[in-house]
């Protein structure tokens, strides 16, 4: 077996595990203060680090070795339908982005789950930006830059894209990618479905028909021409997320003039394996070299 084959086997025997969804948590605890300055260039993994009094509200950062001020960012958020998941889902993304990336610090980050008494709209997109200005205010101890990519997988595609069209006041996203995200909640196939699997998603976000609130949540009512440049995939068989959540934001955008990449696999679900899952990272690997670094 020549090596090429050998390190494609390896990154598909990483990425298999994608969208699995684990409940298992590092209990490593919150070790910003013990960083110093003699350390700050080597490889550095922090744990939970607490960013709020919730117990869901920490975040694992991986600093690369020898980075700079110049470093770039990418903040994964996983999936779950907003009242479930966990960021150790997206283990397998971290090792890829290690493996491809060894330059690029990495943020994977838990937030509050919802329930009955407390929707996902706004305190989950709260908690990212809660985050953003955690990561702002130690980028020096850190030793990064302000300029982040975000990757998210479901709903965690679907946050990433809400917070990145609507709540990046400052412009620091240079790049969002999204797995099987939600991007439009006006979309009639949403609003006239009668697929209870679907509605039960629906459901969980607290979606009402109000237009205003509707629009307010739907990336693809949030997206302008100066958001950032986007990559997005879709399972033609998912029988949550229609195809048309992922045509209308290609559309939107392209009507825009902002750089996106639209992809679809047609005979694929709510996730996908084997040649189309290799295919999603070859795509997020190029998009992230032409507009994150």
């Amino acid at each position: 077996m020549d090596y090429a084959m050998k390190i494609n086997i390896l990154k598909y025997n990483i990425i298999l595990a994608i969208f699995l969804i684990v409940t298992s948590c590092s209990d490593e605890g919150d070790l910003s203060n013990n960083i110093n300055e003699n350390e700050l260039l080597n490889y550095r993994e922090l744990l939970n680090v607490s960013y709020g009094a919730g117990t869901n509200q920490t975040y694992d950062i991986y600093l690369p070795e020898g980075r700079n001020e110049d470093t770039k960012v990418m903040i994964l958020v996983h999936g779950g339908g907003w009242n479930s998941g966990d960021k150790s889902s997206m283990s397998s993304l971290i090792n890829l982005y290690k493996i491809d990336f060894p330059e690029v610090a990495l943020v994977n980050i838990n937030y509050r789950l919802s329930d009955e008494d407390n929707p996902p709209y706004p305190m989950q997109i709260n908690d990212i930006t809660t985050i953003v200005e955690d990561l702002k205010s130690k980028k020096d101890d850190y030793v990064i830059s302000d300029e982040y990519g975000f990757i998210g997988v479901s709903a965690g595609g679907h946050l990433s894209l809400l917070w990145s069209y609507s709540f990046d006041i400052d412009n620091n996203v240079k790049m969002v990618a999204s797995i099987v995200g939600p991007t439009n909640f006006r979309d009639p196939a949403y609003l006239n479905n009668t697929n209870p699997l679907l509605q039960e998603l629906l459901d969980s976000y607290g979606v009402n028909t109000t237009i205003s609130f509707l629009e307010e949540v739907s990336p693809v009512h949030q997206a302008k021409s100066t958001s950032p440049p986007t990559i997005h995939f879709y399972g033609g068989q998912d029988p949550l997320i229609p195809v048309s959540q992922g045509t209308s934001l290609r559309d939107k955008l392209n009507s825009l003039n902002v750089v996106n990449d639209y992809t679809l696999y047609p005979n694929a679900g709510h996730g996908w394996i084997g040649t189309e899952l290799l295919d999603t990272w070859s795509k997020i690997k190029a998009f992230t070299e032409t507009q994150l670094l």
